[in-house]
């Protein structure tokens, strides 16, 4: 599904956030310490090797809601954008500190001439953010931001599951008509 705001692309797709051959930048659900982990941030650094920990180790620790960018690696892509997003019901304000994810990944992307990102659901896997939720702040942030962005110009959301694309699309729905 795919929506467009001010000659920006937004789509939503099922799929493997490590395997985005046709974006310039990834975004990786992080923890605080850039480490390997479990689920998005096993899969990218699984995906992009080993060097990819060694240039995240002097970046570390991030708190909730900021983001750092490093190369790629192995993977298929020019840079990885590293967001902590918040555990929800731990880190306050939630809804504040997820926002300031995509603000911040955007940002940078920006700054670093990046014309397409693929994000993935920030914190709504063991971090437990609710995933309409999530959704819902992912999306109004981002269409926010649409007249600031000068580079990018499209930006995917790579959804492991078909209920969470389906989440997605119902939210973006609403929010973009």
């Amino acid at each position: 599904m795919k929506k467009t705001v001010l000659n920006i692309e937004i789509e939503c797709i099922k799929g493997n956030i490590a395997n985005q051959p046709d974006i310039s930048a990834i975004v990786n659900a992080a923890n605080a310490q850039l480490r390997i982990g479990g689920g998005v941030a096993g899969a990218i650094h699984r995906a992009a090797g080993p060097k990819l920990e060694n240039e995240c180790r002097p970046l570390a620790p991030i708190k909730p809601g900021e983001a750092v960018i490093t190369g790629a690696h192995n993977l298929p892509n020019d840079y990885v954008i590293h967001c902590l997003g918040p555990v929800y019901g731990i880190d306050k304000p939630e809804d504040k500190l997820l926002a300031a994810c995509y603000h911040n990944a955007l940002k940078l992307s920006e700054k670093k001439q990046i014309d397409s990102v693929a994000f993935p659901s920030i914190s709504t896997g063991a971090f437990g953010y609710p995933m309409p939720r999530a959704a819902k702040v992912a999306f109004e942030t981002i269409t926010d931001m649409v007249e600031e962005l000068e580079e990018v110009k499209l930006i995917r959301f790579v959804l492991f599951s078909n209920k969470a694309l389906n989440v997605h699309i119902e939210v973006l729905s609403t929010i973009i008509s």
